[in-house]
C-alpha cells in the first residue's frame, strides 16, 4: 500500500489525509454502524489517530453511543469516521470514503450477532459475534 491515502465527503467539502498504516480493517455489522450509514454493514479500516488528519473542511461530530463518536459532513451527511471516546489514539475510517477504496480491504467481520439475516457475504473471512476478540 502506497501512502498517504486521501479521501472525502460526497459533496467534496471533507478532505482527509491518511499517512499512517491502517492496524486493523474490516466489516461492522453493529446495529449502531447500521443507523449512521443506513446501509446492511460498513467497512472500515482503523489508523493512528496521529496519521489521520482534516485537510480541507471541518467535520461535525455526533455522539452514538456512551463510548463513541461519528465524525460527518454536516454539508452532504457523508460519515467519515468513527472513534472511541475511551481509545482516542484511533479513528476508524468509512474505507468507501476513500478514493481508492480498494487501497484497504477487510480482514474480518465484527459484530456478526446484528447482522441482517438477508445479508449474504460469501467471503472466508474470521467472523466475530461481537468485537473481535483482542480488542
Amino acid at each position: 500500500m502506497d501512502l498517504p491515502l486521501d479521501g472525502g465527503c460526497h459533496c467534496g467539502a471533507l478532505r482527509y489525509r491518511i499517512s499512517a498504516a491502517p492496524v486493523d480493517s474490516g466489516y461492522c455489522h453493529c446495529g449502531i454502524c447500521q443507523r449512521t450509514t443506513g446501509a446492511p454493514v460498513t467497512a472500515w479500516a482503523s489508523v493512528p489517530a496521529a496519521g489521520f488528519s482534516m485537510i480541507n473542511g471541518q467535520e461535525s461530530v455526533y455522539k452514538s453511543s456512551a463510548w463513541g463518536e461519528r465524525h460527518f459532513c454536516g454539508t452532504c451527511g457523508a460519515q467519515i469516521l468513527y472513534q472511541e471516546t475511551n481509545n482516542p489514539a484511533d479513528v476508524s475510517i468509512n474505507v468507501a470514503t476513500l478514493d481508492d477504496p480498494a487501497a484497504l480491504p477487510p480482514r474480518s467481520h465484527i459484530y456478526t450477532d446484528s447482522q441482517i439475516a438477508w445479508l449474504d457475504l460469501g467471503d472466508d473471512l474470521p467472523r466475530h459475534g461481537g468485537a473481535q476478540p483482542d480488542t
